[in-house]
């Protein structure tokens, strides 16, 4: 893997780290292709719960590398879109924590995770407009389904950036720390490492998933998700941990 990123493993919790700083973390192709194959981890290996994404020196990401993007390199891996993360999933929870700008695909890649935290310095925006492009890494047809339509459109149309505090007021941040957004996405992530981990994949692919059912076929819909986590393992460990007020021992099956 690339020295563009860097992953370490913390109580079950993968962390990748874009190190670009003297770059403000700009995305390039090998970054891409690293976070893409962190992502393959964080799937191989039961003992890895979730992930946290961040940035080196202080920025989370600044968008894609224009200097690549004008030697004709796309920081994009195929199927799994720019960042490596922003058309698809991993099954396990990926947390965005970010410091300093997330801009431009920065925005794109800390929404494309399941849950952001944020320091209160930092700053989000797809400013592609700016730069005569558009926001194709999914802040024009995502940011619609999660704000008012004419928020959306100003984030667009102005290319101007929101605070973190104002991201979570519109809901699109979790939690927003006064210290490094790391600290505080490690507590959520231990949290959520605590469950059980076929009922969090399974509660994950629902809410990400559920957005394209018919209303009317929503519980049956969720069916095939959760059946097999009521036959599992981990369902009859959860229930004896709680009778005898222990911590639950889970398998992942």
């Amino acid at each position: 893997m690339s020295d563009e990123v860097l992953v370490s493993v913390v109580d079950g919790v993968l962390e990748v780290t874009i190190n670009r700083p003297e770059a403000r973390n700009a995305m390039s192709k090998a970054v891409a292709e690293g976070i893409s194959a962190a992502m393959d981890r964080l799937e191989a290996e039961n003992d890895l719960r979730c992930a946290i994404l961040t940035g080196a020196g202080g920025t989370f990401c600044s968008g894609m590398d224009l200097k690549g993007f004008l030697a004709g390199e796309m920081p994009v891996v195929p199927g799994r879109g720019f960042g490596g993360l922003t058309d698809w999933t991993p099954k396990k929870p990926v947390i965005a924590a970010v410091d300093g700008f997330a801009l431009a695909g920065g925005m794109e890649l800390a929404l494309a995770c399941d849950m952001i935290v944020a320091n209160a310095g930092a700053k989000f925006g797809i400013p592609e407009a700016k730069r005569g492009l558009v926001a194709g890494g999914g802040g024009v047809v995502h940011l619609p389904r999660l704000l008012p339509r004419q928020l959306a459109m100003e984030l667009a149309l102005t290319g101007d950036p929101i605070t973190a505090q104002r991201a979570h007021e519109l809901g699109l941040v979790n939690r927003v720390t006064e210290g490094p957004a790391i600290e505080a996405a490690r507590e959520l992530a231990r949290t959520i490492a605590e469950n059980g981990p076929l009922a969090v994949a399974a509660s994950k692919a629902i809410i990400r998933d559920s957005w394209l059912w018919d209303v009317a076929e929503l519980n049956a819909k969720q069916g095939p998700y959760i059946a097999a986590v009521f036959m599992s393992e981990d369902a009859r460990e959860g229930a004896t941990a709680f009778a005898q007020k222990r911590k639950p021992n889970w398998q992942g099956k």
